[in-house]
């Protein structure tokens, strides 16, 4: 059901959409502003309002394209798609299936699908939309987790030692207990709690660690509930130029939608063989992954 789904997406856009609000009071300090020697002097929500600003560009990411491998494994299997953004909107080839070379008759299908894409705009295009609504959760979400979220330096501030030995600052946050969520999509921030680790010089998220820390209502619990315990984590990395791709993600939720059943939610994606590639139409796209060979043949 698409309520549901919003659901899922909307914590995990949680997870990646680090948010800001409205800078500091004018003449406050920024990150810009400081020494390494004095990184966690500046107030803690002034590394969000700068992640925030940075999310939002990668959100978006006009002008920029990229080209990687997805590696999911889900309720829906355990699949690797070839993966090209376009200037129409993000196409992807499954390549892989349960740690397998596609047998003839799935490549078969996959092909005729997109093929079929080349050849019907309007449902590449209607598809496209619906992928929109998801965005456009993101963009509401994004601005209130200031508000939402209180923010402290992490003692010691442990680092990740993924980032190619960069300095991070480390901050953990908890909801706000003042924050009236202005929307249901909303909801899900008042549940969760963890930690967040932002590259102290680009500004971008690099890790971030969530925990659903209590119950989560949505529509006073007849839309959907989220159990507490639930967990997510991120990992970021750069691709150079200004954008950053998310490396690894996993999300487990147990989900009560619409007052019926529970349902356990687990899913864990990685990426990789991120490369830049031009600007091109969503066809020529298509074309470029179907003209690759599949992996293992």
């Amino acid at each position: 059901m698409r309520f549901g789904r919003h659901i899922f997406l909307g914590v995990l856009l949680l997870s990646i959409a680090v948010s800001g609000g409205r800078a500091e009071a004018q003449g406050s300090p920024t990150t810009k502003d400081v020494e390494e020697s004095s990184l966690v002097s500046v107030p803690p929500r002034t590394w969000i309002v700068d992640a925030a600003a940075n999310e939002l560009t990668a959100l978006h990411h006009n002008d920029s394209y990229l080209r990687y491998r997805t590696h999911t494994v889900s309720e829906k299997g355990n699949l690797v798609r070839d993966v090209a953004e376009s200037k129409d909107g993000t196409v992807a080839r499954l390549v892989k299936k349960d740690e397998k070379p596609l047998s003839e008759d799935v490549d078969t299908a996959e092909r005729q699908r997109l093929n079929d894409l080349i050849t019907s705009p309007s449902n590449y295009f209607r598809h496209v939309r619906n992928g929109e609504s998801d965005r456009k959760m993101a963009d509401k979400l994004i601005p209130l987790m200031a508000d939402a979220m209180i923010y402290t330096y992490t003692p010691g501030q442990p680092q990740t030692g993924k980032n190619g030995g960069a300095t991070e600052v480390v901050l953990d946050y908890r909801p706000d207990p003042k924050f009236n969520p202005p929307n249901t999509e909303a909801q899900a921030l008042t549940g969760l709690e963890g930690r967040i680790w932002i590259d102290a010089k680009s500004h971008y998220l690099v890790r971030m660690e969530g925990t659903i820390s209590h119950g989560v209502n949505f529509g006073w619990g007849m839309l959907a509930h989220i159990y507490p315990g639930g967990k997510l984590v991120l990992d970021q990395t750069s691709a150079g130029d200004g954008r950053w791709i998310y490396t690894y993600f996993s999300m487990k939720l147990s989900v009560r939608a619409l007052m019926l059943k529970t349902v356990n939610v687990e899913t864990e994606s990685t990426s990789s063989d991120v490369q830049k590639i031009g600007p091109m139409s969503y066809q020529n796209a298509i074309r470029m992954l179907l003209d690759t060979p599949l992996p293992g043949r």
